[in-house]
């Protein structure tokens, strides 16, 4: 018992408004994961009786109940209140998986010179389609994303273990001890952006991180925020100015919000227009605006 709960993953999940993807998740960690763990499932406000479905299912699943939607930062940050577990693994609730994947994940972090973990994340609906295989920094100004594009015909070169500069949001194990030095997940985002955000204070902190292509995880999706809508691309807009501002030094960050403003903005909201979608354009110049709105450091 001792050991079982020295070296335990706690799987930390957020279910809002999708407790039958939430249930397939556990239902797949149940089938096929022997590592020791605990699941938690933080529910952020659901609309519904989730949380009495979940619980009617899976009755020895530690649930966590907001009274109010925390975004993605604050109910993970909920959920780390509620762990147990030497490993803390953020998973997000429309995942499945198709074999054991903790035991990879906690081995990369058992050496010590690794501060946290993302695995090899493909596609559930368009198999062999890998969406996550380790990720390189955003440029600095625009930032962008540099990592490459996914080759299908080259895929092996994309399933060999490696460094990485950026975790994945869908799924990150991270050292308890990480957490505690570094600080938790910043919650101003509420949605988007918030692992760019850690990683890099994890890197800032001496910490390195690590892809893990051994564990495999297959992901839905935008299954609780569709792409194309108003709600995404607010966010979207709105974490991007809010990235620049916490995290580019010196004139960068007066030069990327200038960027974001006056380069990404217009051009964002012109090709929405021309594509008869003035409620996505509204969202874009709502999210950039409100991103330049003061924060809470």
């Amino acid at each position: 018992m001792d050991s079982f709960l020295k070296d335990m993953v706690s799987v930390i999940t957020i279910n809002y408004n999708g407790w039958r993807d939430t249930c397939e998740m556990i239902a797949s960690f149940r089938q096929w994961e022997t590592y020791p763990y605990e699941m938690i499932v933080v529910d952020n406000a659901s609309a519904g009786d989730d949380v009495e479905r979940i619980s009617e299912r899976y009755p020895v699943v530690k649930l966590v109940r907001s009274e109010r939607n925390l975004g993605f930062a604050g109910g993970n940050n909920l959920g780390v209140q509620k762990a147990t577990g030497k490993y803390l693994f953020f998973l997000n609730n429309d995942v499945v998986i198709k074999g054991p994947v903790l035991q990879p994940l906690v081995d990369s972090l058992r050496c010590g010179k690794w501060g946290a973990v993302s695995p090899c994340i493909e596609s559930l609906y368009r198999p062999g389609e890998l969406q996550y295989y380790g990720y390189d920094d955003l440029t600095p100004v625009t930032l962008k994303h540099t990592t490459r594009p996914f080759d299908p015909s080259h895929r092996d070169e994309f399933l060999c273990p490696k460094e990485t500069q950026v975790l994945h949001g869908c799924a990150m194990m991270v050292r308890r001890e990480v957490i505690e030095r570094v600080g938790p997940m910043f919650e101003g985002y509420f949605l988007f952006y918030e692992e760019f955000d850690w990683s890099l204070r994890m890197r800032k902190a001496g910490y390195k991180l690590f892809y893990e292509p051994r564990a495999v995880i297959y992901h839905k999706e935008s299954r609780t925020i569709t792409r194309q809508s108003p709600l995404r691309e607010y966010y979207m807009r709105r974490a991007r100015v809010m990235y620049a501002r916490r995290n580019c030094p010196g004139m960068t960050k007066y030069l990327s919000c200038l960027y974001l403003l006056f380069v990404v903005m217009p051009v964002k909201m012109v090709r929405h227009l021309r594509n008869g979608r003035p409620d996505l354009a509204v969202a874009v110049w709502r999210g950039t605006w409100n991103g330049l709105r003061p924060i809470s450091y």
